[in-house]
């Protein structure tokens, strides 16, 4: 495998515990081990944790007649069981194996819906109960099943027999011990953390031993501790983690109340950062912004969070600890990234943008990054993860970190970002009349020996965003020669227009929407086609702006958005 200068080290320790990880995995499916998971079965569940999710009954419906529509993917099995199904995509499986579509039964409410809820669970314990296999039981996929298991007991029980309520109970206790061997083999992050909530909601719903309670409890708090920041952002510095680990966590703290048990205060703790760090990523028309694995923000789900957040005031405007930055006046919101690639084993979903930056303003969105879809093709993950692919430059056009590897590389060590950016200064500048910072970043240094800086300014009034980019050389000398290339691309919302106006200038909005003028006074900015990775339908066609340059000749390139009134641009 070849490894990059510098890197080699900590990647090589990330492959050894790759492998440690799935010879960890593999023992505990093998027969050897089974035994480990079998025990006394619980007798009943103590208390449903609620579910914050957003239901739809017309789901219940289709899952009746046999229409699964799981992870962007609709499948019909005619009249057969799911789990039946061949040639199903794997996100579909591991969506249909975390049985999550439960709560959709029970929004339904009818006896129909808790008869085939509980003629699904007798499939899947017949078919995989006694047999430990991927992706059913991928740890990932039964911390999921777990939870939802708990929460929706009382559709899949309402009306059980017997037979059925102790076969149910009996492939919990399995799946829960299960779980909690084989947690010490997952890799670090978001899943570790759900598989601790699992096991203590496990704990909470079912009648266990005291100390079982306390150990779940610990783990628990010692993962919160070590992966929500001190500015309550993830460690992976995706948003869509803190939305997705949200919706766990909220429910597992009023468990603890339903149960007259007390939280632990690294629970309280790291719901109180969360909740306002999910709204700093949060723009004027409602959605995520798009950094790091964020795709599509489903708005009614983003609300159903947020109504839990009692936190008064703005949102903070400088998140350090998870490498962000906004800046938010007069109705205008950017948002930018200035950190570091995360960890190697929560890097898989991070993406090379640096120093990229959004735009909203008057529930629209204007300059974004391209997001990714969650549900296409693999082959779009690289080109969404890209530094292209975000509203900051390239230099090359070459990314400035590398998450692509052959298949034999692939294989062993997943896509984690290596390379990137090391170091990441940020100085905020803020004034009475602005708000402001500047960034820097070494992800190009390496391979061209050229820094980046950016400074963006916002005005008062929100009507004007000054950005400022600087390419230079160690010590701050200026970029010698004519072999590189920068390219600074901003790409435009596909729901926002673009056309000229009558100075020629290019003007960014739409029919109900505030209109951004673009200027630059070097270089002629270019409109170049572009594809937005993040539309709830799947990718859609786009447009971007991009000054392209040589670094020698401007090793300073000044920029403007300005709002402007339709009857200016006419």
């Amino acid at each position: 495998m070849a490894l990059e200068r510098g890197q080699s080290p900590a990647l090589w320790a990330y492959v050894a515990r790759a492998y440690w990880r799935r010879f960890g995995r593999r023992l505990a499916a093998g027969p050897a081990y089974r035994w480990r998971f079998s025990g006394r079965t619980p007798e009943r569940i103590l208390v449903a944790p609620p579910d914050l999710r957003l239901p739809d009954p017309q789901i219940a419906d289709d899952i009746y007649h046999g229409r699964y529509p799981l992870a962007g993917q609709m499948i019909e099995t005619g009249g057969a069981s799911p789990f039946q199904v061949v040639g199903a995509s794997r996100e579909w499986q591991r969506s249909l194996h975390s049985f999550r579509w439960l709560r959709h039964m029970r929004e339904a409410g009818t006896e129909l819906a808790s008869a085939n809820a509980r003629a699904l669970a007798t499939d899947w314990i017949a078919m995989y109960g006694g047999r430990i296999t991927e992706p059913a039981w991928d740890p990932a996929v039964t911390a999921r099943r777990i939870i939802s298991w708990l929460q929706h007991s009382t559709v899949v029980l309402e009306g059980a027999e017997f037979a059925f309520y102790r076969s149910y109970l009996k492939s919990l206790a399995v799946q829960v011990r299960y779980l909690k061997f084989v947690a010490r083999y997952m890799a670090d992050g978001e899943e570790l953390l759900r598989a601790r909530i699992a096991l203590t909601f496990a704990a909470l719903s079912l009648p266990v031993p005291g100390s079982v309670l306390r150990s779940a409890t610990r783990h628990l708090a010692e993962e919160l501790d070590r992966q929500i920041l001190p500015d309550g952002g993830h460690i992976s510095r995706n948003p869509m983690a803190l939305l997705e680990l949200l919706a766990d966590l909220l429910p597992l703290r009023q468990t603890y109340a339903n149960q007259a048990e007390a939280p632990p205060a690294a629970l309280m703790g790291a719901i109180d950062r969360m909740l306002p760090a999910l709204r700093f990523f949060r723009h004027s028309d409602g959605g995520l912004a798009r950094f790091n694995g964020m795709g599509p923000t489903i708005a009614d789900r983003l609300a159903a969070i947020l109504r839990h957040d009692d936190t008064a005031g703005a949102p903070l405007l400088h998140a350090p600890y998870s490498g962000y930055e906004r800046l938010a006046m007069g109705g205008t919101t950017v948002i930018a990234d200035t950190g570091i690639a995360p960890p190697f084993e929560v890097s898989h979903q991070a993406h090379a943008g640096c120093l990229s930056f959004e735009l909203s303003s008057a529930r629209q969105q204007y300059i974004v990054n391209s997001g990714v879809d969650a549900y296409g093709p693999d082959d779009y993950r690289p080109l969404a993860r890209a530094t292209a692919a975000h509203s900051t430059a390239t230099i090359n056009d070459t990314s400035s970190a590398r998450f692509s590897f052959p298949p034999e590389v692939h294989r062993q060590i997943g896509t984690p970002l290596i390379g990137g950016p090391t170091k990441v200064p940020c100085e905020r500048r803020d004034t009475a009349d602005s708000q402001s910072f500047v960034a820097s970043h070494n992800g190009y240094v390496a391979r061209f020996g050229i820094f980046h800086e950016r400074e963006l300014t916002l005005s008062r009034s929100g009507s004007v965003l000054d950005g400022a980019d600087r390419f230079f050389r160690q010590g701050g000398t200026p970029v010698r020669g004519d072999r590189d290339t920068v390219a600074i691309r901003f790409h435009i919302h596909p729901d926002t227009e673009l056309y000229r106006d009558s100075a020629d200038r290019f003007v960014l909005g739409g029919e109900r929407s505030d209109f951004w003028v673009f200027s630059c006074e070097e270089v002629v900015p270019k409109i170049e086609e572009s594809l937005f990775f993040a539309g709830i339908a799947g990718p859609r066609r786009a447009r971007q702006i991009v000054l392209t340059f040589k670094p020698s000749e401007f090793g300073l390139v000044r920029w403007r958005f300005t709002r402007t009134q339709l009857a200016n641009n006419a």
